[in-house]
């Protein structure tokens, strides 16, 4: 007999089966409860003639909302939520826009909205933002937006520019008879933003039939001697090619002229040479030999010139901050820094644009129209004891009106200058007006110099040693006197107090900036009670880079050696050109710098040859060539300790703290390349290998900083032991951010001094846990660590949970640290925060044991009082013995309670044993609390124990019903 088919579910039921398999519930399709989700970073490429961006990885955007796929086979309306609906570029003046291909998968793409130009802007970085179609419940619109996420678009370049020459045209000349390695060379520049189109790959001879080749670096030499009988001058065509293949739009004309065979002049040199950091001193000349062609000669006198004045403020010198160099100097201490780089702490020099192109020295520019305001109370000049300025400056002729340095004046009712520091065209001038007093007579307050110096264009150190009425100004090391002095009253009696600006004056009574200074600024500080002797100010301007000359034993003799204090000049005299030869080949290029400014030093070599009738016989050419001091190893400074523990409330609340680094290691290394050795050196298959080597340098600045909200001076700080941190001769200076360690000086003190630091929180019960992040840096920012984030949290400890009734009520011996807490509201906190009692596992595994406690509990009451009632019957019926049973059924049931209470103190101790390893402290109430619990037990039952043991093992549970 054929049965009906049974019918098919009503579509109610398939759309109930649906939202119960969808894992937002059976609401999900109704309602937009996800925010949609990006890629934290993209990265793009799009080409100048193209608009589409390519993205790696694609643009899509995911929500979790979105509706089920097999939802349209049951004929059921879904919303569209979970659909993305558009993009969002978040940026100013951003030439992209986003747009959505596929809004059901949340593909986008990217595209210009313009001709993008690599040789204008080679990338872009922005951020973008999804949002979806989203509406609520009620139909109302409720679109979500994705987290902002990082777009980089690189702009690739089309090989659109011709190479061009530098020159229009080349000369050189050459001697007959001699094969040159380099005759002259020829160099074309490429307008491509890319290395690929801008840079020259080759060039090329286009006359036929010379004896002359140039190389890819655009180096011409000579294929064959030539002869000057044969041709007296060569005109060569030279075109180039960018690595794109294109030819330079027009070629240039190389003209060699060919001279007789003798030309006095400096042979066997090298017009570059390079310097590799770390090496020591680097010989110049090592083969340099002097031409004469036989002339008798009397006397030569060489000139050597380093030119550094592009390098840093003059040359390469240590770049710390001037606080720093003042004390390595041996300056001491008192010495206040007016314009610091700026920090959590020291933020006033924010706002002032900073020249980037002197390595990490701190140079700020001032166009003007900026000034900055010292804070009160950072420095105090006494105009009756001595005080040292010292800055660098470059200035150059900006006219006849004043510019003010710095300026001390009222800071309300009127405009009285107690102190300034101005330049009037080329003039330095210091005015100081002194206090009043109760005699009224004329005394110095301004002191001019007039100097070559002051609006050169070029950096110049000066320092000014103030003890009235004498006032010195030392410029590059060299003392000046004033040219003028005047004299002026006394100020007159006024309680006003003072404002200290630098790069304009402050009119307390027009409540207005005036003078402006237009110029550069490096290291403005000044030493209150204290003069700077001779010595400091020849190290803070000494230049750590220079000519060096190590005269030979066995040479050299005759020959007058003269060099200038920054070491930038040397000059070599002498009869005999061959004993001069010596001590030229012996001048070097020395850099002490751990880590050198790397770039192009010019050096020039002039020559003066004297004949036997004491005039100019010979003309030596100049020699003009450079050193280049190679880039050297960056080192990887790093920093490893512990990120993450864990301490009692009781120890941040102690007077102690909690130190937030013990066990921090600074080190630093740098990646070295390693040459094979032995036979691999001849196997070009064989490459080199990377070796990362440790070393050892200073640190000058450590920085804590706290993350997320500031520290609040009413209930915490960061506290570190002063006299010990500042023997070492580390300062500290601390705010609300963190707390800054400046001062040069080794890792391995650093790492001393961060050991010091704690943190304490004398209202820790609102404290859940706090982070930190430090950070080193040496130069002055030029080297930076990594990253190194700890995070402390609070172990909180409560009394136990009280119950109503005894029989429901948690045994003490079970976790106390199940507790309720009541947070600053009075609201009963059923779960805190997971770090307030235990972690979240093991409150997992608590109340789950609590649990099966509760219910092991009064499942053995009820079998205890069923056996005792069974027992009870048997004697009223009159067994004779409990031997007589039949075993035949017998069931015997462990006490729960013993078992959980063996079981659960052997989880507690592993889990001490963890925590232990784990290096965190538990506070000793739990163990305590345990026992007194044990003890209490042990009172109330200790009797009964023994003689109901046995009976409560042998309850017949046959009556049970599960």
């Amino acid at each position: 007999m054929l049965r009906r088919p049974a019918p098919a579910p009503a579509p109610a039921v398939w759309l109930l089966l649906a939202a119960l398999l969808c894992d937002c519930g059976v609401w999900a399709a109704r309602a937009n409860k996800h925010k949609p989700w990006l890629e934290p970073t993209y990265h793009g490429i799009v080409t100048e003639n193209d608009n589409t961006v390519l993205l790696d990885p694609p643009l899509i955007a995911l929500d979790k909302d979105a509706p089920l796929r097999f939802a349209e086979s049951f004929e059921v309306t879904v919303t569209k939520e979970g659909e993305i609906c558009g993009f969002k570029i978040h940026g100013q003046n951003v030439p992209f826009d986003a747009v959505v291909v596929d809004k059901s998968t949340g593909e986008g793409l990217i595209r210009s909205k313009e001709k993008l130009d690599c040789e204008l802007q080679k990338d872009y970085t922005f951020t973008i933002q999804a949002y979806d179609c989203g509406r609520g419940p009620d139909g109302s619109a409720n679109a979500k937006k994705s987290h902002k996420a990082t777009v980089h678009i690189q702009v690739n370049d089309v090989n659109e520019y011709a190479p061009v020459f530098k020159e229009k045209s080349y000369q050189a000349s050459v001697v007959e008879g001699r094969r040159y390695e380099s005759i002259l060379r020829v160099e074309a520049v490429d307008a491509d933003c890319s290395p690929q189109f801008s840079q020259i790959c080759s060039y090329e001879i286009v006359t036929p039939d010379v004896p002359f080749t140039v190389d890819k670096d655009g180096y011409i030499k000579n294929t064959e001697k030539l002869n000057y009988g044969k041709e007296h001058q060569y005109k060569l065509t030279v075109t180039a090619y960018d690595c794109g293949k294109k030819r330079a739009t027009e070629d240039v004309l190389v003209k060699i002229s060919i001279k007789p065979t003798c030309t006095p002049g400096w042979q066997g040199w090298n017009s570059r040479v390079e310097y590799e950091p770390g090496t020591g001193a680097l010989a110049l000349f090592p083969s340099a030999h002097l031409e004469t062609c036989d002339e008798p000669v009397a006397s030569v006198q060489v000139t050597v010139e380093l030119e550094t004045s592009h390098i840093g403020k003059g040359c390469d010198r240590d770049t710390y901050s001037e606080k720093s160099l003042h004390r390595l100097c041996g300056a001491g201490s008192g010495t206040a820094e007016l314009l610091p780089a700026p920090s959590c702490s020291l933020n006033w020099t924010v706002g002032l644009p900073t020249d980037n192109g002197h390595d990490s020295d701190q140079v700020f520019e001032f166009n003007g129209t900026q000034a900055v305001r010292i804070p009160d109370g950072l420095v105090s000049v006494n105009p009756k004891e001595p005080f040292t300025v010292s800055l660098w400056m470059r200035h150059g002729p900006f006219g006849r009106r004043k510019e003010t340095i710095l300026c001390s004046s009222d800071k309300t009712d009127m405009n009285r200058h107690h102190f300034s520091l101005f330049v009037h065209g080329c003039r330095f001038i210091f005015l100081l007006r002194q206090d009043p007093s109760g005699e009224k007579q004329y005394k110095p307050a301004e002191f001019h110099w007039k100097l070559a110096q002051v609006c050169d264009e070029e950096w110049h150190h000066y320092v000014l040693n103030v003890e009235i009425p004498r006032v010195t100004l030392s410029v590059d090391g060299v003392s000046h006197e004033p040219f003028s002095v005047t004299e002026d009253y006394p100020l007159h009696p006024a309680r006003i107090e003072t404002q200290l600006v630098v790069g304009a004056c402050w009119q307390g009574g027009d409540l207005r900036m005036t003078q402006f200074f237009r110029g550069d600024l490096a290291g403005l500080t000044i030493r209150a009670g204290k003069l700077t002797d001779k010595k400091v100010i020849d190290c803070l301007y000494t230049c750590k880079e220079g000519l060096d000359l190590q005269v030979p034993e066995d040479g050299g003799r005759g020959v007058k050696v003269q060099a200038n204090p920054g070491r930038s000049v040397l000059t070599l005299e002498a009869e005999d050109v061959g004993e001069l030869e010596k001590v030229l080949q012996h001048v070097a290029y020395l850099n002490s710098r751990q880590f050198p400014t790397p770039g192009v030093r010019r050096l020039r070599l002039t020559s003066t040859v004297r004949c036997l009738s004491e005039a100019a016989c010979a003309l030596i050419p100049p020699v003009d060539g450079s050193v280049m001091v190679l880039q050297p190893e960056e080192p990887k400074i790093s920093l490893s300790g512990v990120h993450h523990f864990a301490r009692a409330a009781s120890e941040f609340e102690s007077s102690e703290g909690v130190f937030l680094f013990p066990e921090l290691r600074i080190i630093s290394t740098i990646t070295r390349e390693v040459e094979p050795n032995g036979e691999g050196d001849e196997d070009p298959t064989v490459q080199e290998s990377l070796v990362s080597e440790e070393i050892v340098h200073d640190l000058d600045t450590c920085e804590v900083t706290v993350e997320g909200e500031e520290l609040s001076p009413e209930q915490e700080s960061l506290e570190v032991d002063m006299a010990r941190v500042q023997h070492k001769g580390i300062e500290v200076s601390r705010s609300n951010l963190g707390v800054v360690f400046t001062g040069v000086d080794t890792m391995a003190s650093y790492e001393e001094a961060l050991h010091l630091l704690r943190y304490r929180n004398w209202n820790s019960r609102s404290l859940l846990d706090r982070k930190f992040k430090l950070v080193c840096s040496e130069l002055n920012g030029r080297y930076v660590s990594n990253e190194f984030q700890v995070e402390v949290n609070v172990i909180h400890t409560a009394n136990p949970m009280e119950h109503a009734s005894h029989m429901a009520a948690q045994p003490q011996f079970v976790h106390p640290e199940h507790r309720s807490f009541v947070d600053l509201s009075g609201h009963n906190l059923a779960n805190p925060h997971p770090f307030a009692v235990v972690p979240s596992t093991a409150t997992v595994v608590i109340v789950v044991c609590v649990s099966f406690l509760v219910f092991m509990i009064i499942l053995g009451v009820f079998r205890i009082r069923a056996a005792h009632q069974r027992t009870m019957r048997d004697q009223d019926t009159g067994k004779e013995s409990e031997m007589d049973w039949d075993d035949s059924a017998l069931t015997i049931t462990v006490n729960p309670m013993e078992t959980y209470e063996d079981q659960h103190s052997e989880e507690e101790e592993e889990e001490e044993e963890e925590e232990s390893e784990d290096g965190e402290e538990e506070d000793d109430v739990t163990s305590a609390e345990s026992e007194s619990s044990e003890e209490e037990e042990e009172g109330e039952h200790g009797d009964q124990q023994p003689a109901n043991r046995q009976q409560q093992l042998e309850w017949d549970d046959s009556t049970l019903s599960y």
